[in-house]
Protein backbone atom coordinates (compact mmCIF):
# COMPACT_ATOMS: atom_id res chain seq x y z
CA UNK A 1 0.00 0.00 0.00
CA UNK A 2 1.38 3.61 -1.14
CA UNK A 3 0.05 6.29 0.79
CA UNK A 4 1.47 9.55 1.91
CA UNK A 5 2.93 9.04 5.03
CA UNK A 6 1.14 12.42 6.65
CA UNK A 7 -2.49 11.13 5.45
CA UNK A 8 -2.61 8.19 7.55
CA UNK A 9 -1.72 10.65 10.68
CA UNK A 10 -4.40 13.23 9.81
CA UNK A 11 -7.12 10.45 9.58
CA UNK A 12 -6.57 9.17 12.37
CA UNK A 13 -6.83 13.08 14.12
CA UNK A 14 -9.93 13.60 12.91
CA UNK A 15 -11.53 10.02 13.45
CA UNK A 16 -10.55 10.56 17.71
CA UNK A 17 -12.24 13.71 17.14
CA UNK A 18 -15.43 12.31 15.73
CA UNK A 19 -15.13 9.03 17.65
CA UNK A 20 -17.66 9.99 20.62
CA UNK A 21 -20.40 11.86 18.77
CA UNK A 22 -23.83 10.12 19.30
CA UNK A 23 -24.81 10.52 15.62
CA UNK A 24 -28.21 9.47 14.33
CA UNK A 25 -30.16 10.40 10.95
CA UNK A 26 -30.98 14.16 12.68
CA UNK A 27 -30.03 15.98 15.45
CA UNK A 28 -27.25 18.22 16.97
CA UNK A 29 -24.60 15.00 16.67
CA UNK A 30 -24.74 14.73 12.77
CA UNK A 31 -24.59 17.93 12.44
CA UNK A 32 -21.33 18.83 15.13
CA UNK A 33 -19.79 15.88 12.87
CA UNK A 34 -20.59 17.50 9.84
CA UNK A 35 -19.29 20.99 11.33
CA UNK A 36 -15.25 18.94 11.99
CA UNK A 37 -15.25 17.31 8.66
CA UNK A 38 -16.21 20.94 7.24
CA UNK A 39 -12.91 21.92 8.43
CA UNK A 40 -11.79 19.54 5.88
CA UNK A 41 -13.99 21.15 2.54
CA UNK A 42 -16.15 23.65 2.64
CA UNK A 43 -19.44 22.01 3.31
CA UNK A 44 -22.74 24.32 2.49
CA UNK A 45 -25.32 22.48 4.83
CA UNK A 46 -29.14 22.08 4.02
CA UNK A 47 -32.35 20.46 5.78
CA UNK A 48 -35.41 19.61 5.28
CA UNK A 49 -38.14 20.14 8.56
CA UNK A 50 -39.79 17.15 9.96
CA UNK A 51 -43.00 15.98 8.10
CA UNK A 52 -41.52 16.85 4.81
CA UNK A 53 -42.79 14.73 2.12
CA UNK A 54 -39.82 13.10 -0.04
CA UNK A 55 -41.12 10.80 -2.25
CA UNK A 56 -42.75 7.88 -0.33
CA UNK A 57 -41.16 8.86 2.22
CA UNK A 58 -41.42 11.52 5.32
CA UNK A 59 -38.98 13.26 7.46
CA UNK A 60 -39.08 11.97 10.54
CA UNK A 61 -38.98 14.16 13.77
CA UNK A 62 -35.43 14.76 15.26
CA UNK A 63 -33.79 13.06 17.72
CA UNK A 64 -31.77 14.23 20.57
CA UNK A 65 -30.34 12.43 23.64
CA UNK A 66 -28.11 13.74 26.94
CA UNK A 67 -28.02 10.71 28.79
CA UNK A 68 -29.44 6.84 29.44
CA UNK A 69 -28.70 4.01 31.97
CA UNK A 70 -30.03 1.50 34.05
CA UNK A 71 -29.55 0.70 37.78
CA UNK A 72 -29.98 -2.84 38.67
CA UNK A 73 -31.60 -4.11 41.81
CA UNK A 74 -28.61 -3.82 43.84
CA UNK A 75 -27.88 -0.04 42.68
CA UNK A 76 -25.49 -0.97 40.14
CA UNK A 77 -25.45 1.61 37.28
CA UNK A 78 -24.97 -0.47 33.76
CA UNK A 79 -25.87 0.64 30.07
CA UNK A 80 -24.39 4.08 30.66
CA UNK A 81 -24.82 6.22 27.32
CA UNK A 82 -21.73 8.23 28.69
CA UNK A 83 -19.55 5.29 28.49
CA UNK A 84 -20.90 3.88 25.02
CA UNK A 85 -23.29 5.32 22.79
CA UNK A 86 -24.43 2.58 21.46
CA UNK A 87 -25.93 1.40 24.72
CA UNK A 88 -28.90 3.24 24.07
CA UNK A 89 -31.50 2.09 21.30
CA UNK A 90 -31.20 5.10 18.75
CA UNK A 91 -34.07 7.31 18.56
CA UNK A 92 -35.28 5.94 21.85
CA UNK A 93 -38.19 7.71 23.70
CA UNK A 94 -37.50 9.63 27.22
CA UNK A 95 -38.42 7.81 30.16
CA UNK A 96 -37.76 7.54 33.65
CA UNK A 97 -39.97 4.36 35.61
CA UNK A 98 -38.99 1.61 37.72
CA UNK A 99 -39.76 -1.84 36.26
CA UNK A 100 -39.27 -5.96 36.72
CA UNK A 101 -36.99 -7.95 34.68
CA UNK A 102 -40.15 -9.79 33.06
CA UNK A 103 -40.75 -6.05 31.34
CA UNK A 104 -36.95 -4.77 30.94
CA UNK A 105 -36.08 -7.85 29.26
CA UNK A 106 -38.17 -6.88 26.10
CA UNK A 107 -36.19 -3.70 25.70
CA UNK A 108 -32.49 -5.07 26.68
CA UNK A 109 -30.91 -6.15 22.96
CA UNK A 110 -27.88 -8.86 23.03
CA UNK A 111 -25.66 -10.90 20.68
CA UNK A 112 -25.45 -15.05 22.38
CA UNK A 113 -22.90 -15.78 19.46
CA UNK A 114 -21.17 -12.63 20.28
CA UNK A 115 -20.95 -12.70 24.34
CA UNK A 116 -18.66 -9.63 24.55
CA UNK A 117 -20.03 -7.15 21.72
CA UNK A 118 -22.60 -4.26 22.20
CA UNK A 119 -24.79 -4.34 19.46
CA UNK A 120 -26.03 -1.56 17.39
CA UNK A 121 -29.75 -0.95 17.20
CA UNK A 122 -32.11 1.53 16.26
CA UNK A 123 -35.99 2.09 15.68
CA UNK A 124 -36.48 5.55 13.63
CA UNK A 125 -40.06 5.08 12.28
CA UNK A 126 -41.48 3.46 15.74
CA UNK A 127 -41.65 5.11 18.62
CA UNK A 128 -40.18 2.94 21.48
CA UNK A 129 -36.89 2.58 23.48
CA UNK A 130 -34.29 0.10 24.59
CA UNK A 131 -30.76 -0.92 25.73
CA UNK A 132 -28.10 -2.78 24.22
CA UNK A 133 -25.61 -4.91 26.17
CA UNK A 134 -23.50 -7.54 25.89
CA UNK A 135 -24.48 -11.24 26.21
CA UNK A 136 -22.22 -11.76 29.26
CA UNK A 137 -23.50 -9.01 31.11
CA UNK A 138 -27.44 -9.86 30.01
CA UNK A 139 -26.44 -13.65 31.44
CA UNK A 140 -25.30 -11.95 34.69
CA UNK A 141 -28.22 -9.77 35.84
CA UNK A 142 -30.56 -10.49 38.45
CA UNK A 143 -34.22 -11.59 37.33
CA UNK A 144 -35.70 -10.59 40.75
CA UNK A 145 -36.28 -7.06 42.08
CA UNK A 146 -36.56 -3.89 40.78
CA UNK A 147 -34.91 -1.80 37.73
CA UNK A 148 -35.07 1.99 37.03
CA UNK A 149 -34.73 3.11 33.76
CA UNK A 150 -33.80 6.62 32.66
CA UNK A 151 -33.29 7.99 29.32
CA UNK A 152 -32.97 11.74 28.74
CA UNK A 153 -33.83 12.25 25.03
CA UNK A 154 -36.64 14.16 23.10
CA UNK A 155 -38.18 13.65 20.04
CA UNK A 156 -39.51 16.56 18.28
CA UNK A 157 -40.37 18.38 15.02
CA UNK A 158 -36.99 19.38 14.19
CA UNK A 159 -34.83 18.94 10.33
CA UNK A 160 -32.74 16.65 8.70
CA UNK A 161 -29.58 17.75 7.97
CA UNK A 162 -26.57 16.84 4.87
CA UNK A 163 -23.60 18.35 3.75
CA UNK A 164 -22.62 18.92 0.19
CA UNK A 165 -19.82 20.75 -1.76
CA UNK A 166 -19.20 20.77 -5.16
CA UNK A 167 -15.42 21.22 -6.26
CA UNK A 168 -15.83 22.57 -9.64
CA UNK A 169 -14.54 22.06 -13.11
CA UNK A 170 -14.22 22.60 -16.91
CA UNK A 171 -17.52 20.94 -17.60
CA UNK A 172 -20.61 20.61 -16.01
CA UNK A 173 -20.44 16.69 -16.14
CA UNK A 174 -20.45 15.87 -12.93
CA UNK A 175 -18.56 12.97 -10.61
CA UNK A 176 -20.79 12.16 -7.16
CA UNK A 177 -19.24 10.75 -4.17
CA UNK A 178 -21.69 9.68 -1.68
CA UNK A 179 -21.29 8.90 1.69
CA UNK A 180 -23.39 8.40 4.88
CA UNK A 181 -22.85 10.33 8.59
CA UNK A 182 -25.62 8.79 10.91
CA UNK A 183 -24.27 6.22 13.56
CA UNK A 184 -23.10 6.61 16.48
CA UNK A 185 -19.66 5.42 17.48
CA UNK A 186 -18.55 2.77 14.60
CA UNK A 187 -15.51 2.87 13.33
CA UNK A 188 -15.22 0.75 9.57
CA UNK A 189 -19.16 1.26 9.16
CA UNK A 190 -18.99 5.14 10.09
CA UNK A 191 -16.43 7.44 10.44
CA UNK A 192 -14.25 5.33 7.52
CA UNK A 193 -16.35 6.92 4.58
CA UNK A 194 -16.83 10.39 5.72
CA UNK A 195 -13.13 10.46 6.19
CA UNK A 196 -12.38 8.64 2.83
CA UNK A 197 -14.51 11.35 1.13
CA UNK A 198 -13.05 14.59 3.09
CA UNK A 199 -10.04 13.09 1.80
CA UNK A 200 -10.54 12.44 -1.68
CA UNK A 201 -12.08 16.45 -1.78
CA UNK A 202 -8.36 17.40 -0.85
CA UNK A 203 -6.29 15.22 -2.91
CA UNK A 204 -8.10 15.61 -6.50
CA UNK A 205 -8.65 20.24 -5.39
CA UNK A 206 -5.09 19.75 -6.63
CA UNK A 207 -5.71 18.42 -9.72
CA UNK A 208 -5.53 21.40 -12.28
CA UNK A 209 -7.18 21.97 -15.15
CA UNK A 210 -10.16 19.57 -13.91
CA UNK A 211 -11.99 18.68 -16.88
CA UNK A 212 -15.31 16.97 -14.24
CA UNK A 213 -16.95 19.28 -11.52
CA UNK A 214 -17.03 17.03 -8.26
CA UNK A 215 -19.80 16.85 -5.85
CA UNK A 216 -19.13 15.03 -2.24
CA UNK A 217 -22.33 14.55 -0.42
CA UNK A 218 -22.58 13.79 3.29
CA UNK A 219 -26.12 12.65 4.35
CA UNK A 220 -27.79 10.25 7.14
CA UNK A 221 -28.11 7.16 4.92
CA UNK A 222 -31.57 6.17 3.05
CA UNK A 223 -33.75 8.72 4.22
CA UNK A 224 -31.12 11.91 3.79
CA UNK A 225 -30.15 10.44 0.47
CA UNK A 226 -33.88 10.18 -0.78
CA UNK A 227 -34.13 13.92 0.92
CA UNK A 228 -30.95 14.75 -1.40
CA UNK A 229 -32.66 13.23 -4.78
CA UNK A 230 -35.82 14.76 -4.16
CA UNK A 231 -34.18 18.32 -4.69
CA UNK A 232 -31.01 16.94 -7.12
CA UNK A 233 -32.46 14.08 -8.66
CA UNK A 234 -33.59 15.49 -11.97
CA UNK A 235 -29.78 17.54 -11.59
CA UNK A 236 -27.98 14.45 -11.42
CA UNK A 237 -29.52 12.79 -14.30
CA UNK A 238 -29.02 15.10 -16.53
CA UNK A 239 -25.15 15.67 -15.49
CA UNK A 240 -23.89 12.70 -13.57
CA UNK A 241 -21.13 10.71 -15.84
CA UNK A 242 -20.04 8.51 -12.60
CA UNK A 243 -20.65 7.87 -9.12
CA UNK A 244 -19.65 5.96 -5.88
CA UNK A 245 -21.16 5.46 -2.37
CA UNK A 246 -18.05 5.00 -0.07
CA UNK A 247 -18.35 3.24 3.42
CA UNK A 248 -16.63 0.15 5.11
CA UNK A 249 -13.20 2.18 3.69
CA UNK A 250 -11.15 1.46 6.63
CA UNK A 251 -10.49 -2.22 7.39
CA UNK A 252 -7.30 -4.36 6.63
CA UNK A 253 -9.38 -6.44 3.79
CA UNK A 254 -8.86 -6.64 0.04
CA UNK A 255 -10.73 -4.42 -1.76
CA UNK A 256 -14.33 -4.85 -3.59
CA UNK A 257 -15.89 -2.87 -5.96
CA UNK A 258 -19.69 -3.34 -6.40
CA UNK A 259 -20.94 -2.55 -10.17
CA UNK A 260 -24.01 0.06 -10.76
CA UNK A 261 -26.56 -1.54 -12.49
CA UNK A 262 -25.32 -0.71 -15.67
CA UNK A 263 -22.65 -2.85 -15.00
CA UNK A 264 -20.32 -1.14 -17.75
CA UNK A 265 -20.78 2.33 -17.12
CA UNK A 266 -17.59 5.04 -16.90
CA UNK A 267 -17.95 4.46 -12.68
CA UNK A 268 -17.53 0.54 -13.76
CA UNK A 269 -15.26 0.75 -16.14
CA UNK A 270 -12.21 3.16 -14.80
CA UNK A 271 -12.81 1.53 -11.06
CA UNK A 272 -12.41 -2.11 -12.65
CA UNK A 273 -9.34 -0.77 -14.81
CA UNK A 274 -7.54 0.82 -11.69
CA UNK A 275 -7.79 -2.39 -9.87
CA UNK A 276 -7.04 -4.62 -12.45
CA UNK A 277 -3.48 -3.15 -12.73
CA UNK A 278 -3.07 -1.78 -9.42
CA UNK A 279 -1.72 -4.82 -8.29
CA UNK A 280 -3.81 -5.13 -5.35
CA UNK A 281 -5.85 -7.88 -4.04
CA UNK A 282 -9.63 -7.44 -5.26
CA UNK A 283 -12.86 -8.81 -6.40
CA UNK A 284 -15.59 -7.31 -8.08
CA UNK A 285 -19.17 -8.06 -7.05
CA UNK A 286 -22.76 -7.56 -8.96
CA UNK A 287 -25.14 -5.05 -7.84
CA UNK A 288 -27.84 -6.04 -5.28
CA UNK A 289 -30.16 -4.34 -3.09
CA UNK A 290 -28.27 -5.11 0.63
CA UNK A 291 -26.04 -2.03 1.09
CA UNK A 292 -26.11 1.38 1.52
CA UNK A 293 -27.43 4.24 -0.67
CA UNK A 294 -26.89 2.65 -4.00
CA UNK A 295 -29.89 1.33 -4.09
CA UNK A 296 -31.50 5.10 -4.00
CA UNK A 297 -29.19 5.74 -6.76
CA UNK A 298 -29.84 2.74 -8.92
CA UNK A 299 -33.11 2.78 -8.06
CA UNK A 300 -35.55 2.57 -11.63
CA UNK A 301 -36.51 6.11 -11.63
CA UNK A 302 -32.86 7.14 -11.43
CA UNK A 303 -30.87 4.33 -12.47
CA UNK A 304 -27.64 6.19 -11.97
CA UNK A 305 -24.33 4.87 -12.68
CA UNK A 306 -23.50 4.67 -8.75
CA UNK A 307 -21.41 2.14 -7.83
CA UNK A 308 -19.48 1.41 -4.42
CA UNK A 309 -15.40 0.98 -3.88
CA UNK A 310 -15.03 -0.83 -0.14
CA UNK A 311 -12.81 -2.80 1.75
CA UNK A 312 -14.81 -5.62 2.88
CA UNK A 313 -18.47 -5.54 2.68
CA UNK A 314 -20.94 -4.50 5.18
CA UNK A 315 -22.48 -7.86 6.91
CA UNK A 316 -19.29 -9.62 6.12
CA UNK A 317 -17.29 -8.87 8.83
CA UNK A 318 -18.46 -10.28 12.44
CA UNK A 319 -17.93 -6.50 13.85
CA UNK A 320 -20.51 -5.44 11.56
CA UNK A 321 -23.22 -3.39 13.59
CA UNK A 322 -21.36 -3.82 17.10
CA UNK A 323 -19.16 -2.11 19.48
CA UNK A 324 -16.02 -4.59 18.09
CA UNK A 325 -16.13 -2.16 15.14
CA UNK A 326 -14.15 0.38 16.79
CA UNK A 327 -10.50 1.88 16.07
CA UNK A 328 -8.41 -1.65 16.69
CA UNK A 329 -10.62 -2.94 13.95
CA UNK A 330 -9.40 -0.31 11.06
CA UNK A 331 -5.99 0.30 9.79
CA UNK A 332 -5.63 3.99 9.01
CA UNK A 333 -2.83 3.17 6.49
CA UNK A 334 -6.07 0.87 4.28
CA UNK A 335 -7.67 3.70 4.73
CA UNK A 336 -5.21 6.41 3.12
CA UNK A 337 -4.61 3.36 0.37
CA UNK A 338 -8.92 3.83 -0.26
CA UNK A 339 -8.40 7.44 -1.06
CA UNK A 340 -5.19 6.40 -2.94
CA UNK A 341 -7.31 4.49 -5.06
CA UNK A 342 -10.49 6.78 -5.96
CA UNK A 343 -8.01 9.47 -6.68
CA UNK A 344 -6.17 7.13 -9.29
CA UNK A 345 -9.99 6.19 -10.45
CA UNK A 346 -10.85 9.86 -10.83
CA UNK A 347 -7.41 10.57 -12.64
CA UNK A 348 -8.31 7.60 -15.01
CA UNK A 349 -11.78 9.34 -15.42
CA UNK A 350 -10.10 12.63 -16.52
CA UNK A 351 -7.74 11.33 -18.74
CA UNK A 352 -10.67 9.06 -20.92
CA UNK A 353 -11.33 10.93 -23.89
CA UNK A 354 -11.25 9.87 -27.31
CA UNK A 355 -8.38 11.60 -28.77
CA UNK A 356 -7.97 12.38 -32.38
CA UNK A 357 -4.26 11.98 -33.60
CA UNK A 358 -4.09 15.50 -36.23
CA UNK A 359 -1.79 13.67 -38.73
CA UNK A 360 -3.52 10.51 -38.95
CA UNK A 361 -1.46 9.54 -42.28
CA UNK A 362 1.40 7.36 -41.69
CA UNK A 363 3.01 8.09 -38.06
CA UNK A 364 3.77 11.64 -37.20
CA UNK A 365 7.89 12.72 -37.80
CA UNK A 366 8.56 12.30 -34.05
CA UNK A 367 12.40 12.91 -34.17
CA UNK A 368 11.50 16.73 -34.71
CA UNK A 369 9.13 17.17 -31.96
CA UNK A 370 12.00 15.76 -29.85
CA UNK A 371 9.25 12.79 -28.91
CA UNK A 372 11.45 10.13 -30.59
CA UNK A 373 15.03 8.93 -28.70
CA UNK A 374 18.10 8.24 -30.21
CA UNK A 375 18.72 4.51 -30.47
CA UNK A 376 22.43 5.24 -28.95
CA UNK A 377 20.69 7.04 -25.85
CA UNK A 378 21.93 5.03 -22.98
CA UNK A 379 18.44 5.84 -21.27
CA UNK A 380 16.39 4.79 -24.74
CA UNK A 381 13.16 3.27 -23.61
CA UNK A 382 11.58 1.12 -26.42
CA UNK A 383 8.57 0.37 -23.63
CA UNK A 384 8.04 4.51 -23.66
CA UNK A 385 8.36 4.39 -27.36
CA UNK A 386 5.84 1.73 -28.07
CA UNK A 387 3.02 3.03 -25.93
CA UNK A 388 2.89 6.43 -27.74
CA UNK A 389 3.30 4.79 -31.25
CA UNK A 390 0.62 2.72 -29.96
CA UNK A 391 -1.55 5.50 -28.68
CA UNK A 392 -0.81 7.64 -31.89
CA UNK A 393 -2.47 4.71 -33.77
CA UNK A 394 -5.54 4.01 -32.35
CA UNK A 395 -5.85 7.85 -31.25
CA UNK A 396 -8.50 7.56 -34.21
CA UNK A 397 -11.37 9.82 -32.19
CA UNK A 398 -13.60 7.09 -31.61
CA UNK A 399 -11.65 4.59 -29.10
CA UNK A 400 -11.63 5.90 -25.37
CA UNK A 401 -8.16 5.62 -23.33
CA UNK A 402 -9.37 2.95 -21.54
CA UNK A 403 -9.79 0.84 -24.11
CA UNK A 404 -6.26 2.21 -25.83
CA UNK A 405 -4.51 1.04 -22.97
CA UNK A 406 -6.36 -2.25 -22.46
CA UNK A 407 -5.66 -3.43 -26.20
CA UNK A 408 -1.96 -3.32 -24.40
CA UNK A 409 -3.15 -5.00 -21.33
CA UNK A 410 -1.56 -2.51 -19.04
CA UNK A 411 -2.91 1.00 -17.05
CA UNK A 412 -4.50 4.03 -18.74
CA UNK A 413 -2.36 5.81 -15.70
CA UNK A 414 1.25 5.47 -17.94
CA UNK A 415 -0.56 7.50 -20.27
CA UNK A 416 -0.78 10.67 -18.29
CA UNK A 417 2.62 12.32 -19.21
CA UNK A 418 2.45 10.96 -22.67
CA UNK A 419 -0.58 12.60 -23.47
CA UNK A 420 0.56 16.06 -22.06
CA UNK A 421 3.67 15.67 -24.16
CA UNK A 422 1.48 14.99 -27.38
CA UNK A 423 -0.90 17.78 -26.62
CA UNK A 424 2.56 19.97 -25.96
CA UNK A 425 3.49 19.34 -29.24
CA UNK A 426 -0.48 19.67 -31.27
CA UNK A 427 -0.47 16.29 -32.19
CA UNK A 428 -3.33 15.53 -30.38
Amino acid sequence: MHAEPSIPNQLETYFDRLWPICRSITGNGLRESLNILGELLPLKMHEVATGSKVFDWTIPKEWNIRDAYIITPEGKKIAQFTLNNLHIVNYSIPIETKINWEELSNHLHHIPELPDAIPYITSYYKETWGFCISHNEWKSLPREGEYTVYIDSTLEDGHLTWGECVLEGETQDEVLFSTYLCHPSMANNELSGPLATAFIYHELSKIKNRKYTYRFLFAPETIGVIAFLHQRGKHLQEHLKAGYVLTCCGDPGPLTYKRSKHRNSLADRAAEHVLKHSGDEHRIIEFAVGGSDERQYCSPGFNLPVGSLMRTPYQQFIEYHTSLDNKSFISFEALAHTVHTYVSICRVIEMNNKYTNKIPFCEPQLGKRGLYPSSVDPIFNRTELHRLLHFLSFADGKKELIDIAEWRNESALHYEDLISKCMAADLI
